[in-house]
């Protein structure tokens, strides 16, 4: 018995043409705008959308839009004495938002700015005996951390700092029967979380334990009659599983499986 599709009726009136511009300007207005409603809700991951942004930029090559001095002083402001970094001010340290911080930097080419030792220190203590990677002291564990500390570690240049291979078979445990992975051992395989443990395997030069083909046929069928994707069976499209399904299958080979029109 198959499942069912939910998906959306796209109006015929719709764009048939990314208007970059408008995307530009929606994004260096966005920082400006700091009493709105939008702004201070979204303070407690303002660390990653601020990276989102700024890549965004970068992609549509309008990166001088942006305030660079400004978020550097952001991103410097937000480390803790224990080397990691928080969503913003005064709010606690995490994997997630170090790793957006360490991108920030990366695409600035000014990672020397930052205490690098007290963050890989950082990092590393986040690593359980099991491989595993809790997100910060309060020991969630979950696939996207260890992507985060992988990451996080690549670009700073210390991935000796952690057991890899640990790390490795960690991620592994919590391949599914699809060809999937979900964010701990037997929960449900999805495409965020798919590509975190892709990520990670990529890093650590560990793609060949992936069933490429089982996975590969898994990433295509989350494409809908209306072009979108979705993370998971019965689940309707949504923009951001169009990153994390293509870029899935462009880690492990498939993109080309993908119907592009």
């Amino acid at each position: 018995m198959g499942s069912q599709v939910k998906d959306v009726k796209l109006p015929p009136n719709s764009p048939t043409q990314l208007v970059l511009n408008k995307h530009a300007d929606f994004i260096a207005a966005y920082g400006k705008k700091k009493d709105d409603y939008e702004y201070c809700i979204t303070e407690y991951l303002r660390m990653s959308g601020v990276y989102w942004g700024l890549t965004s930029m970068f992609l549509m090559n309008k990166q001088d839009m942006m305030e660079k001095d400004e978020i550097i002083e952001f991103v410097k402001s937000c480390q803790h004495e224990n080397g990691g970094f928080s969503a913003s001010h005064n709010h606690d340290p995490h994997l997630l938002y170090t790793l957006s911080a360490i991108q920030v930097l990366s695409l600035y080419g000014c990672i020397e700015l930052i205490d690098v030792n007290k963050t890989v220190d950082y990092v590393s203590k986040l690593q359980q005996a099991d491989g595993s990677f809790v997100g910060d002291k309060w020991g969630e564990v979950d696939t996207r951390f260890s992507f985060c500390a992988l990451a996080s570690l690549k670009l700073l240049g210390h991935l000796e700092a952690v057991n890899v291979p640990k790390a490795v078979e960690y991620v592994l445990s919590c391949m599914n029967f699809d060809g999937g992975f979900g964010c701990r051992p037997g929960s449900e395989s999805h495409s965020g979380q798919i590509y975190c443990c892709l990520g990670a395997f990529a890093i650590a030069d560990s793609l060949h334990h992936v069933n490429a083909d089982m996975l590969g046929w898994w990433l295509c069928e989350r494409q809908l009659p209306s072009g979108g994707l979705n993370g998971r069976p019965e689940k309707l499209p949504d923009v951001c599983y169009s990153w994390w399904v293509l870029a899935s299958l462009k880690i492990i080979g498939k993109l080309h499986w993908i119907d592009k029109v």
